[in-house]
């Protein structure tokens, strides 16, 4: 079940309430169990609200969902306090929190308890941001943040409060499905934020550890994983890789301030460093903190420069002994990207003249680069220690399939076989296709052969590549039982071509069918007989 969207942000600035250093009064745990009690998980949400007004609240429409919240029951109560952030009276509050339950929160500061303006009555209200979370093997989770700072409403946060954290937004459920998944025994989430990542790695690795520049952050993800009935991590303070030192992981994970912005004004999205330096120090320096075979995975922004190709930017920060992929996503002209994060702050609903002023500071810092646009997408490596490394740079703009993580993992190993093949070890290999596979003949109705063979992937990154005959019927016939020389002996004798010179043409074909993934290599003996 994907996370909650958020509802409409506070309005305005000003200073975040202090949060407790730890949770070592056990409060967490308490809370958890009165949530599920209440069924106030992800699951619970949906089916409480209903499919139109849980898709609402990712529009930052709240009405639907306040009007399916009026029965007064404990969930009720909950998604209206802590989802919705409104204010609930103390004797609601105390039936969805109960046993003393109300007060400790009360006291641990996670409530508020004040005086209903209008009637006087003791009303209730949520001091941090928490929202139900479904986990990938469907567990129950939670993830703490600041108030309206989930991410998701249509109009930005809208706050400029220094160290706010945000909560789970699109940009954490991207890099989460993109994450290779296994058992590990160490995982780093660099710039933890609200602690997504690091949740998301509890379940695989023996050791997490997050670090953060804001220590409000490292509080809000130690809330997190109390709440979600995840192990402790280790949570240090430090900019970077400075607090990790040169500890090597198997696992590292990075949804950084990325934003290439003039300065550092807004701590959670602001890289505080020129143009898009940030990313390329975090992807240069995590080539030497991670073990042998070992993965590392960014969003990232970076600069297209007039006069440069981007493709060749993005190659120059691979750190060497790694394979990279780098996929391109969405590309905004400077005007608007300006637009895009200066509305993320809130900044057009306040003066307008600041706000000229703010879009000119802006365009004043691409201008004096040469940037001439921004790139947004992914970029992952692997510590493989190749002499002749795999980088393959991407654009790909297209619906993808999430989650993507053992799509990456099968690329990487992907490389790896092509990378120890050469044509004559191709030419003796098995091959079956991948079996999410089509294809599709396009021309004119009635026409005796097709104009284009297109091969389609239905999951994945949902890639087609147009065929020619040859490639059409090899891919047909691979599952796994004939060697792809033999397969191309048979193929020659059917349209009458040299055998010989049809060997020689093809593996470029097969090897870019390969490297995309229509084709999966047979690892292991031959097949009897073939």
């Amino acid at each position: 079940m994907p996370p909650h969207p958020a509802p409409p942000p506070p309005k305005g600035t000003g200073e975040y309430p202090s949060l407790p250093l730890t949770d070592r009064s056990g409060l967490a745990p308490r809370l958890r169990s009165a949530f599920l009690a209440a069924d106030f998980t992800a699951d619970g949400l949906l089916e409480r609200l209903g499919a139109a007004a849980y898709a609402a609240l990712a529009r930052a429409e709240t009405v639907p969902a306040l009007r399916a919240t009026r029965g007064g029951t404990p969930l009720d109560t909950l998604v209206r306090l802590f989802l919705l952030q409104r204010p609930v009276s103390a004797a609601e509050a105390g039936a969805a929190l109960p046993g003393g339950l109300l007060d400790d929160a009360v006291d641990g500061g996670w409530l508020s308890r004040e005086p209903d303006g209008e009637t006087g009555e003791e009303v209730v209200r949520a001091a941090v941001d928490v929202r139900p979370y479904g986990g990938p093997d469907g567990q129950d989770w939670f993830i703490a943040s600041d108030l309206g700072c989930a991410v998701g409403g249509a109009g930005g946060i809208g706050s400029t409060a220094e160290g706010v954290v945000l909560g789970v937004g699109g940009a954490s459920t991207t890099l989460a499905g993109l994450t290779v998944r296994g058992p590990v025994r160490s995982a780093l989430d660099l710039g933890t934020g609200s602690g997504v990542q690091a949740l998301h790695a509890s379940v695989d690795a023996t050791r997490v550890t997050a670090t953060d520049l804001n220590p409000r952050a490292l509080r809000f993800t130690e809330l997190t994983l109390a709440l979600s009935g995840a192990p402790e991590a280790e949570l240090l303070e430090g900019s970077l890789f400075e607090p990790v030192g040169e500890h090597r992981y198997d696992l590292i994970v990075s949804n950084p301030p990325f934003v290439i912005s003039p300065g550092a004004r807004l701590t959670y999205r602001d890289g505080g460093m020129s143009g898009d330096d940030l990313c390329r120090t975090l992807v240069q320096q995590a080539g030497d903190r991670l073990d042998e075979g070992g993965y590392a995975h960014f969003l990232a922004n970076w600069q297209h420069v007039e006069g440069e190709e981007w493709s060749d930017r993005l190659r120059s920060w691979v750190p060497s002994g790694c394979d990279a992929w780098i996929v391109q996503r969405e590309v905004q002209d400077i005007t608007q990207y300006t637009e895009l994060w200066l509305r993320d702050a809130g900044d057009h609903r306040t003066d307008p003249e600041a706000y000229a002023v703010r879009y000119e500071a802006w365009l004043d810092e691409f201008e004096a680069r040469n940037t001439k646009a921004i790139g947004f997408g992914w970029i992952t490596l692997r510590r493989s220690g190749a002499a002749e490394p795999s980088i393959l740079v991407e654009e790909w703009p297209h619906p993808v399939e999430q989650p993507l993580g053992e799509t990456v993992r099968a690329h990487f190993a992907r490389q790896d076989y092509l990378r120890t093949h050469d044509d004559a070890a191709l030419l003796a290999g098995y091959f079956t296709l991948a079996p999410e596979v089509v294809q599709e003949q396009i021309g004119l109705p009635g026409a005796e052969d097709p104009e284009h063979v297109v091969l389609r992937q239905h999951r994945g990154m949902r890639r087609a590549t147009q065929v020619d005959t040859v490639g059409a019927g090899f891919a047909g016939v691979c599952d796994g039982s004939l060697s792809a020389g033999r397969i191309l002996d048979a193929i020659a004798q059917l349209i009458g071509e040299d055998p010989v010179l049809l060997r020689d043409r093809t593996p470029a074909q097969i090897r870019l069918l390969v490297e995309q993934g229509f084709l999966e290599p047979v690892t292991g003996p031959a097949p009897s007989g073939a």
